[in-house]
């Protein structure tokens, strides 16, 4: 049970702090609980783990299965579904019901799902799990009901696709095989049907075995016996022969009329050592043979041709995969495709994981005549192009190189500016002169594009480990690449050292974009980058500053801190001694390019901060940014102090550990940043100077006149102002260990940074320029900007200080915001974006915000409302009284991992997403509950270091390494959501089968159809009931209805009986009642007549 202290109960029952309904009447509040709906929007990049490739050749649909149970279908560019099975099952196999808007996968926990794509968020009809056997493979032949399951066992089941249903006809394993095999052939590998002869089915076993099954007869015509395992099988369209790819690297094509021996083996990879024996090769996982009508002459190839003549007529195409030798060193995967005499070889950037050739026709019996090759590999999707010289590739047009690099930070926004996108995509992807591609069409074009779309345009920024940061077009379901930025272009990596570190020196940690003013700050580990946008071209010289965050404390009780000195104090590299008082040794992790550097259209770096190395101790990774283009600041922080940068003059202001912007009132105790006294800690016990007290930090090559890549400080050396004296007040005032709190603490973050026009504290009457600081430990505190006027800005310092305003809650800080009296948001400040002396013209898109000069009651006649939001608590303060409006406990057994202050339908609200899954939303200011719902558990930290949260009530995280998942919680989305997705399915005909000619009909040498629901349907008998089970369906439906109706009818009727037998035992009452009844009359006549015989009688008379 949760206790409360007398002062909460007195503040309860004084009333000190307004009850939520109250703040409703005082602020009204638009948002309620139905305008909140939590759900996935659209899902964006490569499929994780893919395992499984279809493609339907008529509808032009590609379908992509991975290892955790996802389905991707792909159409058109801007078509692009995501789906998932239940239970995350990895995707065996993928079969297409050519043209009917359904496909068959088959998982590894040994189900057959049939999905419905005619809607536009496919769902499952049909579930069929087997219970005694394990699936390996599948095959569905054209325009056919029949399934053909292969197993573990070997046997081969027949499923109804229509039904789900499975056949009484079975293929066993034993009676596949010979008499006189004595093992086991082992798992189905292979099931093909014969293009020309429906009737015969080619089955092939792991170990090599090949079966054609004559389906009719119920008995094998031929087998063949490899020598190698097998790993596929594929029909010529002639259906007499076929060709088998081996685990030695071998492809073997074997006549249905010579069962004893394949007609032809070849290695195509292997070469002939010196000894006469050819080398080992790996095995081809998967061989395609496609006819063609006539061979064309490809001249040229990428990298391996063989024979000079060029391809007779007729000749097929073989395409496969694998095959190379086992002992070339550095070999990469490739997929080859021989056509005639010419062999060539694809090289792939990633392993294969499965291919398919597009070809025109849905109909195996006709010339394939392919004209692409869509290769799936483990992390890329590539399309070639067989019909243009030397097999380009086609430019993919889907947004799947969003993992090229790791993903490390997301940025979301959305309802930015409207002409920042075509502004992004002018300096991006229109200059983008992209070559070695194919000239054609992109082949996948299957669905249609919604109808539907936003008003307001949204920008996703990734920064990725390479230090690369890319732009993309997110609005509506689209995700499109706008424009890339290379931090490399700026700062080059030190030498790794030593000890092994592999992490990424240039990785981005943070990315913040003021979209107004269309400045950029871009965060690493251990650099901040600030970048303004320009469309012009221009080489200069990118300034530099080397900024130290560093503090040192004195742990030693017994030993006084030196004179004046504070127990923690800040000191700047170039003035910390080391031993024998000799300066710190700096060494900075990225190193900033010297001399002129090239500018591209684009973002364009103004200044580059570095916080160095400090005697080899690594610095703090930077853990928050901000950047406020109307001030001119940049603001950013670590583990060990904040530091503020005048962008405009380019110069540090403000350099101060995290115990120094509490001054006097820090309410921890601070413990050594390490225990064991340093030899050193004699030398740094000198009195500190001026520049340590003040807290500026210089360049460590200010003295330097024309240094490369550093700022001199202009002027004088140190440049005191009212704000830095006051600080040297607060600095030299005691700070006492025993001041309020007995926690030891080591460290103190900077997590969160807003700049805003504020009051500074409770005595002021208007607002100023601030910066509000939020730490790790979950106080805020204010940092007074003093700002010259707008002509003398660019000569005149800038004034910044701590003011000794704090505020505590529990839990580190998420974020901070703040309220006008009308319960709006109050945007931070922005300079309008100019491009040279021209101003640029914009419709808003946002609603302004304007301030009011006083709140209502509650606040006592203040100004302002703070919001102030940790993992643990929420309050809505007044300002400047800093009285306390309302107070949430927003977990007491989980964090909140994420936390924004968003506009939803003209008004805002606070969400939060939690550690244990839940996403929460409260209203502003009164913090009533709105919406709370099991989104998703945290699983991992690329979750939590992505997931965002914008206007709108859109969201986004990274699901995968590769994938984004876009989100949203307005129910007035979701309703809009099925006219902006896609449609997968659109009717059309089939191809009409070209008429076969009179004598192939007159000698039976077309093709020949068979009848399978006769050999398949009722007359084949049932399956047993344990083979497999139905889970979902109509008929499950069914049988579950029926169920419950035997059961409710037994409940009916077990009450019916008793209902007799009661009214039995009541008609027996009733008669028991009735004779009572007599016999009581009976009684009263007899005892009135003898009492009229004795009435008139005396007693001597009786």
């Amino acid at each position: 049970m949760k206790k409360f202290s007398f002062k909460e109960m007195l503040d309860g029952l004084l009333g000190s702090t307004p009850a939520p309904a109250q703040l409703q009447q005082q602020f009204p509040e638009k948002l309620n609980v139905k305008d909140f709906q939590a759900m996935n929007i659209v899902r964006h990049g490569f499929p994780h783990q893919p395992t499984a490739l279809a493609f339907d050749p008529v509808q032009k649909l590609l379908a992509i299965g991975t290892k955790t149970g996802s389905l991707r279908l792909l159409g058109r560019p801007g078509v692009d579904i995501h789906v998932r099975h239940d239970g995350d099952p990895a995707v065996l196999q993928i079969a297409f019901l050519v043209n009917e808007g359904a496909l068959v996968t088959a998982c590894t926990d040994d189900t057959l799902n049939m999905w419905n794509i005619r809607q536009k968020i496919p769902e499952v009809v049909h579930t069929l799990k087997f219970q005694r056997e394990r699936t390996t493979c599948i095959s569905l032949p054209l325009q056919s009901k029949w399934l053909y399951v292969g197993t573990e066992k070997g046997n081969v089941h027949i499923v109804n696709i229509e039904s789900f249903v499975v056949s009484g006809y079975i293929i066993n394993w034993n009676k596949a095989i010979e008499l006189s095999r004595k093992n086991h052939p082992g798992p189905v590998t292979c099931l093909v049907d014969n293009p020309v002869d429906s009737n015969k089915l080619l089955i092939g076993f792991e170990t090599g075995l090949l079966v054609l099954w004559d389906l009719r007869t119920k008995a094998a015509d031929v087998r063949w016996q490899s020598a190698e395992p097998l790993r596929s099988v594929c029909w010529l369209s002639d259906g007499k022969q076929f060709m088998s790819s081996h685990a030695d690297g071998s492809l073997c094509t074997w006549s249905v009329k010579t069962p004893q021996r394949p007609v032809a083996t070849q290695f195509p990879h292997a070469k002939t050592r010196e000894n006469g024996q050819q080398e080992p090769c790996k095995a081809i996982q998967k061989v395609s043979w496609l006819s063609t009508r006539a061979g064309l002459p490809r001249p040229g190839s990428l990298l391996l041709c063989v024979g000079p003549r060029p391809a007779r007529p007729s000749e097929p195409y073989v395409i496969f995969t694998g095959g190379l030798g086992h002992d070339t060193a550095g070999r990469t995967p490739s997929v080859t495709v021989m056509h005639g005499r010419t062999t060539t070889v694809l090289e792939m950037e990633h392993n294969v994981v499965d291919f398919i050739a597009l070809v025109d026709t849905p109909y195996p019996s006709e010339f394939q005549d392919p004209y692409g090759i869509v290769v799936l590999l483990q992390n890329d999707l590539v399309v070639v192009d067989l019909t243009s010289p030397g097999y380009p590739c086609f430019e993919n047009p889907y947004p799947m190189d969003l993992h090229g690099s790791t993903v490390t930070s997301c940025t979301y926004l959305a309802d930015c500016p409207g002409d920042l996108v075509p502004a992004l995509y002018s300096v991006g992807t229109a200059k983008q002169n992209r070559t070695g591609f194919s000239e054609k069409e992109w082949p996948i074009t299957g669905g249609t594009w919604g109808t539907g779309g936003n008003s307001y345009p949204e920008v996703v920024i990734t920064g990725h480990a390479d230090g690369s940061v890319k732009f993309w077009d997110a609005t509506a379901v689209s995700f499109q690449v706008l424009y890339k930025l290379k931090v490399s272009r700026v700062l080059e990596r030190q030498r790794r050292s030593q000890d092994g570190d592999t992490e990424d020196q240039l990785a981005v940690q943070q990315v913040v974009l003021c979209p107004e003013s269309r400045q950029l700050a871009v965060a690493g580990a251990s650099y901040v980058i600030h970048f303004r946008f320009s469309r012009n071209e221009k080489n200069a010289e990118v300034p530099c500053l080397e900024i130290p965050i560093v503090y040192e404390t004195y742990g030693d009780s017994d030993r006084d801190p030196p004179s004046g000195d504070p127990a923690v104090t800040v000191r700047p590299a170039d003035t910390i001694a080391g031993v024998n008082g000799k300066k710190a040794e700096l060494s900075l992790p990225v190193r900033c390019r010297s001399g002129p550097i090239r500018r591209p259209p684009g973002f364009h770096p103004e200044l580059v901060c570095i916080t160095p190395a400090v005697n080899g101790e690594p610095p703090g990774v930077i853990s928050s940014v901000a950047v406020n283009s109307a001030y001119g600041l940049l603001a950013y922080g670590n583990e060990s102090g904040l530091v503020i940068v005048d962008t405009v003059q380019r110069t540090c202001l403000l350099n101060l550990g995290t115990p120094d912007l509490y001054g006097p009132a820090d309410p921890y105790q601070r413990a050594p940043r390490s225990p064991k006294q340093r030899a050193e800690e004699a030398d740094l016990g000198r009195s500190p100077d001026s520049e340590q007290i003040n807290g500026l930090c210089l360049s460590p090559t200010a003295g330097k006149q024309g240094g490369v890549g550093s700022v001199s400080p202009r002027g004088r050396d140190v440049q005191r102002s009212r704000s830095q004296e006051r600080l040297d007040t607060q600095q030299t005032a005691s700070r006492s260990s025993s001041l309020s709190s007995l926690e030891n603490i080591s460290s103190e973050a900077i997590v969160c940074l807003q700049f805003a026009d504020t009051f500074v504290n409770k005595s002021e009457s208007s607002t100023c320029p601030c910066l509000l600081v939020g730490t790790s430990l979950g106080s805020t505190l204010i940092v007074q900007v003093a700002l010259p006027r707008s002509a003398d800005r660019a000569t005149q310092a800038v004034s910044v200080a701590p003011t000794g305003s704090i505020f505590r809650l529990n839990g580190a800080m998420q974020c901070i915001a703040l309220l006008d009296c009308s319960g709006a948001r109050i945007p931070a400040a922005a300079e309008t974006w100019r491009d040279g002396n021209k101003e640029r013209t914009r419709t808003p898109s946002r609603p302004t915000v304007s301030s009011c000069g006083s709140l209502s009651e509650a606040g006592g006649g203040d100004g302002q409302l703070l919001v102030l939001v940790s993992d643990k608590q929420a309050r809505v303060l007044a300002t400047p009284s800093h009285s306390c409006l309302c107070k949430l406990q927003i977990t007491e057994t989980s964090f909140v991992v994420r936390a924004e202050i968003i506009s939803l339908k003209d008004s805002v609200c606070l969400v939060c997403y939690l550690a244990n899954g839940r996403l929460n939303s409260y209203s502003l200011p009164s913090l009533r509950p709105l919406m709370e719902v099991e989104f998703l558990p945290l699983s991992d930290l690329r979750m939590a270091r992505t997931f965002c949260i914008s206007n709108h009530g859109h969201g986004l995280y990274l699901c995968s390494p590769s994938e984004i998942q876009k989100f949203t919680i307005s129910s007035e989305f979701c309703t809009q959501l099925q006219d902006m997705v896609g449609e997968l399915f659109l009717a059309c005909d089939m191809p009409e089968l070209p008429q076969q000619g009179f004598l192939k009909g007159l000698f039976g040498g077309g093709v020949r159809s068979l009848d399978r629901e006769e050999l398949f349907g009722e007359t084949s008998g049932k399956a047993s009931r344990s083979v497999a089970k139905l889970l979902t369906g109509p008929t499950a439906q069914a049988e579950q209805l029926q169920a419950r109706v035997s059961s409710t009818g037994g409940d009916v009727g077990r009450a019916r009986q008793a209902m007799i037998e009661r009214g039995q035992k009541l008609s027996k009452l009733e008669d028991r009642t009735e004779q009572l009844m007599a016999d009581a009359d009976n009684f009263s006549s007899t005892a009135h007549q003898l009492m009229m015989r004795y009435k008139d009688k005396k007693w001597y008379q009786l």
